[in-house]
């Protein structure tokens, strides 16, 4: 277990010589006197474009960490997502270079540049969402981001998360675990990643009741508070609402409203 004097995070958004992004990169800058300040900690995998649960989480947060140091699964939301079409929902994927890595974590994935994954994804956004009330509004500094030379999966990920926060009206501060020199593994190193944000409350995704062992938390002083998210309806394009599509779908849709219908204020 941690000690009693927790150190303090706080957050500087930086770069390096290969152009990386060091997106919460993690400064230390005193102790906290005692073990508990009473916040409410978030940990997460960063995903491309992610759901509005996603957002949800990170709003109901004091400070969220981003888990970017785990294992890459296949197929999963870090490297795609879901618009809405007249033909029902379509992915959108960012193509990744897996072949001869064993098991890289998220931060360690690479895209692959033989495929236009940029050019099909903007004609994709402009062709379904044309006649989004608030497509205009966000478009050009949108597409500008995806268009960007990205090397790097998490650098993509974790740059559009922080604009799209920016844009809901989110300004919880974010940290990569990557960044926080806290080593260890499972349960253990969520306590401790916890613990040293002055942490006293977890709010873990629904899908943690199936793993999550409570009590562990209670031992360490830290309650855990399961997300149980009630999917909003909303104004959508073609046809019948479908739920559980990127947070863009919301934002094209809806504009300077949206953090108020993701939240259900």
């Amino acid at each position: 277990m941690a000690s009693e004097g927790y150190e303090h995070y706080t957050v500087a958004i930086t770069g390096d010589s290969e152009n990386r992004i060091h997106f919460g990169q993690v400064t230390r800058s005193g102790g906290f006197k005692g073990r508990r300040e009473g916040r409410t900690v978030g940990i997460l995998q960063p995903g491309y474009l992610p759901w509005l649960g996603f957002f949800e989480q990170l709003y109901r947060c004091d400070v969220f960490v981003l888990y970017d140091d785990v294992q890459f699964e296949k197929g999963s939301w870090r490297n795609r997502n879901l618009i809405k079409t007249s033909n029902g929902p379509q992915w959108l994927t960012v193509p990744v270079l897996l072949k001869g890595r064993e098991f890289p974590a998220i931060k360690d994935v690479s895209i692959s540049g033989t495929v236009p994954w940029q050019k099909k994804h903007i004609t994709s956004i402009s062709q379904n969402y044309r006649r989004a009330p608030f497509l205009g509004m966000y478009e050009d500094a949108f597409f500008s981001k995806l268009e960007k030379p990205w090397d790097w999966l998490v650098d993509l990920d974790l740059e559009l998360i922080q604009w799209l926060a920016a844009e809901l009206g989110i300004t919880t501060p974010m940290l990569r675990s990557s960044e926080m020199d806290i080593s260890g593994a499972g349960v253990q190193r969520l306590i401790e990643i916890i613990l040293s944000l002055g942490g006293t409350r977890f709010y873990e995704g629904s899908a943690g009741r199936s793993y999550i062992d409570v009590s562990v938390f209670e031992r360490a002083g830290i309650t855990v508070i399961f997300q149980d998210y009630a999917h909003p309806v909303y104004p959508q394009l073609h046809g019948d609402f479908i739920s559980h599509l990127s947070i863009i779908d919301l934002l094209f849709n809806c504009g300077p409203q949206s953090l108020s219908i993701l939240t259900n204020l």
